[in-house]
């Protein structure tokens, strides 16, 4: 009983539950809970990165395509890999997350390797990859700095 009671004199007030400053985070961010380890802004920002990388990349890789179909659709595949990994790594805490970081980062490097594979074979040249590679840069970077090792 005394524990309950030490519990709700420690626990901040409902009110404080929804006030701005937790208005839209998951509840085990709010008020830093257990796990909150990463803020959920840095985890959003990467996958919107991921996300303008695909959009900046795409007439790259159906140009890729018209060359070498095969390489074209892994590199398609890879970079909404890439994504989608991060995507689940939002919903998920703890080793999960980490792991789907991981595999973010490791299609990270398959595109950045495949770009090079296409660079190598003619198909696009390095200044039509630029922008892309930068933004690719910043993702592989972000996930690390968010526990991915690979």
């Amino acid at each position: 009983m005394v524990a309950c009671m030490r519990l709700r004199e420690t626990s901040p007030p409902p009110s404080s539950l929804f006030s701005v400053a937790n208005f839209g985070r998951h509840a085990c961010f709010a008020l830093g809970g257990m796990h909150a380890t990463t803020p959920p802004s840095s985890r959003f920002q990467v996958l919107d990165l991921a996300v303008s990388a695909i959009e900046t990349l795409r007439p790259v890789v159906a140009r890729i395509r018209q060359c070498d179909r095969d390489l074209g659709e892994q590199i398609r595949r890879a970079l909404s890999s890439v994504a989608l990994n991060i995507g689940e790594a939002c919903g998920t805490d703890g080793g999960n997350r980490t792991a789907r970081f991981s595999t973010a980062a490791g299609s990270n490097a398959e595109v950045r390797a495949a770009l090079r594979v296409a660079v190598a074979w003619g198909y696009v040249s390095v200044s039509q990859l630029e922008a892309g590679e930068q933004l690719l840069d910043r993702v592989a970077a972000m996930l690390y700095r968010l526990g991915a090792r690979r």
